[in-house]
């Protein structure tokens, strides 16, 4: 007998032994915690600093400006955006702005500056930003092989603590999670950044 086999066979040994009864996942951590805008935002900057991610505040008439900033700043003339991304956002952008698709082979992503996108919710506490494949977010790929991700999160999405923020999300679709620039340690706890995403994370937050 194979090791599958062993391995199957235990998970068809506990099936059986499961109770038939749907049993109830107690739920009694706090889900209502609240914030003013002023308090989520220091806390959410002071996280995502915490990262090693740049912040940017700004009202919402500033956005395409204030994204055009980021672009320039940062060396971006080749960016890619999700198909649903609002077009006024680069309106103040002057270089070429190329619109991805799932036609378009992962590796090709790699010619990009960088990308910007949209988020579904943010978690002040962690300084988590979650994105959920919507159309202003687009494909994962679009945001792991790029070495720069611009992300929009406007403060109004932004949730005090992880129940909070997971109580926004949609079960069905697939969620990333983004804590900061993709980093890693090894066993001497020596920092190696942009092993698993964008070394470099901007996160616009729109008051």
């Amino acid at each position: 007998m194979s090791s599958r086999d062993v391995i199957l066979g235990r998970i068809r040994d506990a099936q059986a032994l499961a109770p038939a009864v749907r049993q109830e996942i107690p739920r009694e951590y706090r889900r209502d915690r609240t914030m003013d805008d002023g308090a989520r935002l220091a806390l959410l900057i002071d996280r995502l600093h915490d990262y090693k991610a740049k912040t940017y505040p700004c009202g919402s008439a500033e956005l395409a400006a204030t994204l055009a900033r980021v672009l320039r700043d940062s060396g971006a003339r080749r960016v890619g955006v999700p198909p649903g991304l609002d077009d006024s956002w680069l309106a103040d952008f002057d270089g070429e702005v190329v619109i991805d698709s799932a036609d378009v082979p992962a590796p090709l992503l790699h010619e990009l500056d960088g990308v910007v996108t949209a988020s579904r919710v943010t978690c002040a506490e962690t300084g988590t930003i979650f994105l959920d494949g919507g159309p202003d977010q687009g494909r994962r790929a679009l945001t792991l092989v790029p070495d720069l991700h611009v992300c929009v999160v406007p403060l109004s999405t932004v949730e005090v603590g992880v129940p909070e923020a997971m109580s926004k999300l949609i079960p069905e679709r697939p969620t990333t999670m983004i804590s900061g620039p993709s980093a890693t340690s090894d066993i001497e706890l020596e920092r190696v950044e942009g092993v698993h995403g964008p070394r470099n994370l901007h996160v616009v937050i729109v008051r």
